[in-house]
């Protein structure tokens, strides 16, 4: 059965913008300036670095772009479901950071539910551990609280409880250190 009869274009959607979703959350976390630029790189990196990671999960990489595909159908595909996702947060009102936690909290509950119905236990496992992976990533991409890159932590308070409300919510129990 393939991945794309095996889910719902909706279900697609969630297993799809989840993990960017969580990238950009832990970017948001806590306000770090100019480090959120480097974070939001870090979210891109580890997020496409699931096909390098997980290349026989048919959930990670039928949620990626398929560069084999060709690169312009990969670039629409990547565009239709970003623009998806920012209609989304519009329907839903979604205008803080906040409200973005809440809504991901949400959809990683989702996202859990449908895993522990029609993946296979190691497609969930690595499933989970791909985006919280992605939140590791996103979180020690740059210090938080120092100034021009001196001082700070490399995870913040804010960061360490945005991983926590994620984990719980997938169903996992990775931390962050």
């Amino acid at each position: 059965m393939s991945f794309e009869s095996r889910f719902s274009e909706e279900e697609i959607f969630l297993l799809s913008s989840t993990p960017v979703q969580i990238g950009t959350v832990m970017a948001f976390a806590e306000g770090s300036g100019l480090g959120t630029v480097k974070e939001m790189l870090a979210n891109s990196k580890a997020y496409i670095n699931g096909l390098k990671e997980y290349p026989n999960n048919e959930i990670i990489t039928g949620v990626l772009p398929n560069v084999a595909d060709g690169v312009k159908e990969s670039m629409s595909n990547a565009k239709e479901v970003r623009q998806q996702a920012i209609e989304r947060l519009k329907q839903n009102n979604i205008t803080s950071s906040e409200g973005l936690r809440s809504l991901l909290l949400e959809d990683s509950k989702q996202v859990a539910a449908i895993l522990a119905v029609k993946a296979t236990p190691d497609e969930s496992r690595e499933y989970k551990e791909w985006s919280m992976s992605i939140a590791e990533n996103v979180a020690k991409a740059a210090k938080e609280g120092g100034f021009l890159g001196f001082g700070g932590t490399r995870v913040s308070e804010g960061e360490i409880e945005a991983f926590a409300q994620i984990a719980d919510a997938l169903g996992t129990s990775s931390n962050l250190s």
